[in-house]
């Protein structure tokens, strides 16, 4: 018997468009916290983002009349779901950007595909590790290495444990592509899933913020700071995770995985849309390569050069 809750694991053109919508949502975050964090703690931020999308989440399910789960073994799994994707590589992120430049973050966090074809080859029987997957994941994490600087790199010999947190977040990231797998298995929409997970995100990072911040005692922070908290809860994070879940359930968790070559590509291009920056040949050859292992992962060029 065919199993309907499998993953269709070759992309069609909606999956693609939303990993491409996806991306874009996600490279905008560098420029929503780049705003607010002139005036405003970490925690604080990460805080204010999945609480605030919690609420504008569940208010889309209750709007649109979707069930709210009550079985406890689906609220086990949001609270799973939200400390693999958003507690963990939240505050393990935010400790490695303290010692080691954001551009060696950026390539430390692509190795998020790489993790994830480990992870799920390893968990998933319909998600093999397979020549073209790992030929495809090499080709997009060297595209982003020569996108963002490859001199970056010389930074590896110093801040081990900053690094080794950002690659901590990119595993973390992995296991919850495959843990958020079984939303699909247990009946859950994408929308009430991504509503469930920043909720769990939400009770487990509270008391930091509360503990840490103190954000009752912050000067009050300016509007333009309020607009861009506001900008990476709702349209960063809820919009965004409705895609992603909607992806996962679709795609797999390793084509939703590749999300992570596409951020540094729109963080490029929104640099040069509204900063005015210029490309550099570097960054075209860095797209190409993202572009090929892309390619590679989806598998059908393949395909039709071989017949």
């Amino acid at each position: 018997m065919q199993d309907t809750t499998a993953p269709r694991l070759t992309m069609g053109a909606s999956e693609w468009l939303m990993l491409l919508g996806l991306s874009l949502l996600w490279g905008g975050s560098f420029l929503f916290v780049g705003l607010a964090v002139r005036e405003l703690p970490t925690l604080t931020i990460v805080g204010a983002r999945v609480a605030l999308a919690a609420l504008a989440l569940w208010a889309v399910v209750l709007l649109t009349g979707r069930a709210v789960p009550r079985a406890p073994g689906v609220w086990a799994a949001f609270l799973g779901m939200g400390l693999l994707n958003n507690a963990i590589p939240f505050v393990l992120i935010v400790h490695g950007q303290q010692e080691i430049a954001s551009g060696l973050a950026s390539i430390l966090n692509a190795t998020t595909p790489l993790f994830t074809v480990l992870v799920a080859g390893a968990l998933l029987a319909d998600e093999r590790m397979t020549l073209p997957r790992v030929l495809g994941v090499g080709a997009g994490f060297a595209g982003v290495v020569v996108m963002i600087g490859p001199g970056l790199l010389s930074g590896l010999g110093s801040g081990v444990g900053a690094q080794l947190s950002i690659l901590g977040a990119a595993l973390s990231y992995g296991f919850a592509g495959v843990f958020g797998r079984r939303f699909r298995r247990l009946g859950v929409d994408p929308v009430t899933t991504a509503a469930g997970q920043v909720t769990g995100s939400t009770l487990m990072l509270a008391p930091l913020v509360l503990l840490l911040d103190r954000p009752w005692a912050l000067p009050v922070p300016s509007a333009q700071a309020v607009l861009a908290v506001l900008a990476l809860a709702l349209v960063s994070t809820a919009l965004a995770y409705i895609l992603y879940f909607r992806i996962l359930a679709r795609a797999g968790a390793t084509n939703l995985g590749l999300v992570t070559f596409l951020i540094p590509v729109w963080a490029v291009l929104l640099g040069v849309l509204v900063l005015g920056e210029r490309l550099e040949p570097r960054q075209f050859a860095g797209m190409l390569l993202i572009g090929c292992g892309l390619a590679a992962m989806d598998g059908r060029l393949l395909r039709r050069l071989r017949g």
